[in-house]
């Protein structure tokens, strides 16, 4: 699924309009309630690219999605909806020093992911590399009319990063790390945080989720309310054949 910044609405539905038509299917085909699981995937995926551009157009697409749930919540009172997330990623901050204040504009002039960058500047010949990322990636791409030699020259280096996952990882870094600087947002890492995640519940028996909690407390819960047992589950596929289905799993991102 593309980032929601790169996304062809002709050809790929987004996350929340996949949302809504799952919860008509299932509201009109179940007559004993539903489960649904839904997932911002690629808020995930742009923190560990430390991408402050793709990750917030991401971010504004969760929040459409859960607008979508509470409406159907709010029409089904009988629904319980649970908004989490599993951890954080990126260590994100807002108003790095040494200014203590942060410029949003500066991500709103941004057209492409990180990732989405990188890739067009890998199909890019060598020698046309530089004036490709003067003529087209920062000023059509990341809304820069003014780069610096310093700017020009970190991309230029990370592309020359050896191995492919390597080169992938520091070019992704490098073009979200000047939107970043130019936004005054900051990193910690490239991988994931112990930070408290907001947990956020609306609809039937909600007022039981509030308060912080182990995120184990939350599956119990769950289980509670759906009066399901997780030992019967597991009995139950232990006595049931799989298989995998063949899948591809981009070696670009990396993230869990």
């Amino acid at each position: 699924m593309a980032y929601t910044i790169d996304r062809d609405s002709t050809s790929q539905p987004s996350l929340s309009e996949m949302t809504q038509t799952a919860l008509n299917l299932l509201d009109d085909t179940s007559d004993k309630g539903f489960f649904l699981m839904v997932e911002g995937a690629r808020i995930d995926m742009a923190g560990h690219d430390n991408d402050p551009a793709a990750h917030v157009h991401d971010i504004i697409e969760y929040w459409r999605t859960v607008q979508k749930v509470h409406q159907f919540v709010h029409s089904n009172p009988d629904t319980l909806v649970v908004s989490t997330s599993d951890h954080e990623t990126g260590g994100l901050a807002l108003g790095i020093d040494p200014e203590y204040t942060w410029h949003p504009r500066v991500l709103n002039q941004v057209t492409k992911s990180a990732e989405q960058v990188c890739s067009y500047l890998f199909r890019t010949q060598k020698q046309d590399v530089t004036e490709v990322i003067e003529d087209h990636v920062f000023p059509k791409y990341l809304g820069i009319d003014n780069h610096t030699q310093a700017e020009l020259d970190v991309v230029v280096d990370a592309l020359q990063v050896k191995g492919g996952d390597g080169r992938h990882k520091a070019c992704k870094h490098a073009i979200g790390g000047i939107v970043s600087k130019r936004a005054r947002v900051g990193w910690s890492t490239g991988g994931h945080t112990g930070a408290d995640v907001g947990l956020y519940a609306y609809g039937n028996q909600m007022h039981k989720i509030k308060g912080n909690m182990e995120n184990s407390h939350l599956g119990t819960l769950l289980m509670q309310y759906l009066d399901v047992s997780p030992s019967q589950v597991t009995k139950a596929l232990a006595n049931t054949a799989t298989r995998q289905l063949a899948f591809f799993h981009s070696p670009h991102h990396d993230h869990d």
